[in-house]
């Protein structure tokens, strides 16, 4: 399935994006904001980590293209999802920096989010978001997000303790928020 949005579309993550994932999981500076364990990987173990998110049944994910150039940006997915109490969790990477604070992230996570609720018909998605992450933070929130929690000093990152946020939006909220509804977003079946 794609989805298309003003300057962004959303393909099915594939096998073939093996290697640009690659490149983004191993920079240290795109996992400081989303991933608990910075760590490196041979291109075997992104490999074999693409196998098992195309094979998984409880998981969506998608390449984040730029329309105008045809790139591959960044990534966004829902994952845990929980189809009989209609929820799952989401995440977005913006893997190439020069993308970063332009809006691209903002408008893919629009398309995850409509395609959750008006596709899925999900009745909830969270995040976890880490504390010092406040540009994140602030864009969850502009998007209707709301916090439900907080793992106190969960994380330990440049040599300090962060909280780990968990936020939650529900479809109601959706269906009330007037940035939502729009019609220039495309799902093809």
């Amino acid at each position: 399935m794609l989805f298309i949005g003003e300057r962004v579309r959303l393909r099915k993550l594939s096998r073939e994006d093996a290697a640009t994932y690659h490149e983004w999981r191993n920079d240290l500076e795109v996992m400081h904001y989303t991933s608990q364990s910075l760590d490196v990987f041979t291109l075997a173990d992104t490999e074999s980590f693409i196998n098992s998110i195309a094979e998984s049944t409880t998981s969506k994910s998608y390449i984040i293209e730029e329309i105008k150039s045809g790139k591959p940006i960044g990534i966004t997915s829902l994952i845990n999802i929980d189809f009989a109490n209609r929820n799952a969790e989401c995440i977005i990477d913006i893997g190439d920096k020069n993308y970063w604070s332009k809006g691209f992230g903002r408008e893919s996570f629009q398309l995850l989010i409509e395609f959750a609720f008006k596709e899925l018909n999900l009745h909830k998605v969270v995040l976890r978001v880490f504390s010092f992450n406040e540009r994140a933070i602030n864009l969850y929130q502009k998007l209707g997000f709301d916090e439900e929690g907080r793992l106190k000093e969960q994380l330990y990152r440049n040599g300090a303790w962060h909280d780990v946020v968990f936020m939650g939006f529900l479809k109601r909220d959706y269906l009330n928020n007037s940035k939502y509804n729009r019609t220039n977003i495309t799902t093809p079946l």
